[in-house]
């Protein structure tokens, strides 16, 4: 036989996919645990979103593509009046939900954000219940909603686990796509070929370039990625049901495949990896342990790796804010991931730069005692020069020790630790903060915090008695789960 032709036998799905539609499809989520931190999740996230409608820079991408479109059946945005179709639908949830760096967040190999998927999985549940019940059939319930938010929880977490995306320079929000594909399609009804097609199609998408959370490029397309990510999971699932055929080896295919085309290079030196490492590994099968472990970002909408600096900063500021123009050098010990993501010098440029810079969030609440979104605004930010002399006197030094269990299934801490110099040689404590309050090891301490949380960003939105129904739908896990989805989202419309 020639030597310069392809073999064209079609393969199987490659076994990744095939896991992860076996997952969405037969697996049972019995945890009690999960599904309350899975309501928790959902009370927090849809909270979020409500609470980043007051900023214009958000607001200005809501709505549909073209001005006055009406859609039957269209899927809601908490918050607005808007009904959409459910790929834009799930653009603008997804993008609420994210622009203020509020929601949980997932830490391992990969980082992420796994409500993100509560974008795509919201608007097809409100759009697929309005449908059924035009048809004279029952809603989806707020359960089913549990159960996929676990799911999608699942998928992008244990992927991201040993599997490190940013390394090679590419968004975590491909993971985002992924875990959204496959619940979404299995919500619409998908079958096994019709899921992993759909999978499949998410994969070959690629992924989006990490520039843009990163200096000197930093900038709002952060906020809006994970938008982006849950409309094209919208977008593939449905061209899955109608049929499109899917791309069995979109992984593993030699020269074209996913591992060979995105995942095949390091960023260290750039040389090709050996071809066993140019596959994902996988420490543990598909559960609920991701939703029972995930990390709530309660007191500061920071990215999460500063969020234990804040909190220590917070300590500290009783002790520094009469002697700012004393320090006369700020240490602080963290791990290796804040250090590679959100350590930087020189100007920052808007509130996203600002919001992904270590030093930034230690010096807003030495300075003032807390940490909240309109501190990085840039009417505050150049209001306040010594936030950037602050900065200016940091000193960042990596712990071996912080790194390394950061890393620890077992521990998985986000420490960061302070320490303040003065001119006259004098110096505050060390102030160590190795888990934050919305770690599972705080979990007692925290849902009482994340409620509050819940409860201050319905009220920035709604009437007291608005936000006094939703609550109280949503604090019961009974109530909750035995609530139609259409129903739950009628709750959120403005004007109620």
């Amino acid at each position: 036989m020639s030597s310069n032709v392809d073999i064209n036998n079609r393969p199987d799905y490659d076994h990744v996919i095939q896991d992860i539609a076996d997952y969405v499809l037969t697996f049972e989520v019995c945890s009690e645990e999960a599904l309350d931190t899975a309501r928790n999740c959902l009370m927090d996230t849809i909270g979020c979103g409500l609470l980043a409608l007051r900023f214009p820079e958000c607001t200005k991408h809501l709505g549909p593509i073209v001005q006055g479109t009406l859609v039957p059946n269209g899927a809601r945005v908490p918050g607005t009046s808007l009904t959409l179709d459910p790929v834009k639908a799930a653009w603008d949830i997804g993008c609420i939900i994210r622009w203020l760096d509020y929601n949980d967040t997932w830490l391992a190999a990969e980082w992420g954000h796994p409500s993100d998927n509560l974008g795509a999985i919201l608007a097809v549940a409100d759009h697929l219940s309005q449908v059924r019940l035009s048809n004279g059939e029952p809603p989806l319930m707020m359960r089913e909603v549990l159960e996929a938010m676990v799911m999608a929880h699942e998928i992008q977490g244990v992927i991201a686990l040993e599997n490190s995306f940013n390394r090679v320079g590419l968004c975590h929000v491909l993971l985002v796509r992924v875990a959204s594909t496959a619940v979404v399609t299995k919500m619409m009804g998908g079958n096994r070929e019709q899921i992993m097609a759909a999978i499949s199609q998410a994969w070959a998408d690629g992924g989006a370039l990490r520039t843009y959370r990163h200096a000197p490029n930093a900038g709002s397309r952060k906020s809006w990625a994970a938008g982006d990510a849950t409309s094209r999971a919208v977008c593939l699932a449905n061209m899955s049901m109608r049929g499109e055929m899917g791309i069995p080896s979109v992984l593993t295919a030699p020269q074209w495949g996913f591992y060979d085309v995105s995942f095949s290079k390091t960023n260290k030196d750039q040389a090709l990896k050996p071809q066993a490492e140019r596959q994902f590994s996988f420490s543990q099968d598909y559960g609920s342990y991701v939703m029972e472990n995930i990390l709530f970002k309660i007191s500061f909408p920071a990215e999460f790796h500063a969020q234990t600096a804040a909190e220590a900063s917070v300590i500290l500021h009783p002790q520094v804010k009469s002697r700012l123009a004393e320090i006369n050098k700020i240490v602080i010990r963290t791990h290796e991931s804040a250090i590679r993501i959100i350590s930087k010098t020189g100007s920052l440029a808007n509130a996203a730069d600002r919001d992904h810079c270590l030093q930034y969030m230690i010096a807003v609440p030495l300075v003032f005692g807390s940490l909240t979104a309109d501190h990085y605004e840039d009417e505050f930010h150049g209001a306040h020069p010594i936030i950037d002399e602050l900065r200016d006197k940091m000193e960042i030094v990596e712990d071996k020790r912080f790194t390394a269990e950061y890393l620890e299934a077992d521990k998985r801490s986000i420490a960061n630790a302070i320490k303040v110099f003065f001119n006259d040689g004098s110096s505050t404590e060390e102030v160590v903060v190795e888990y934050p309050v919305g770690h599972r090891r705080r979990r007692k301490e925290g849902m009482p915090l994340l409620e509050l949380k819940f409860k201050a960003n319905l009220a920035s939105r709604f009437p007291n008695q608005q936000c006094q129904t939703i609550f109280t739908v949503c604090k019961d896990q009974t109530t909750l789960e035995a609530t139609p989805v259409n129903r739950f989202m009628d709750l959120f419309v403005i004007g109620f």
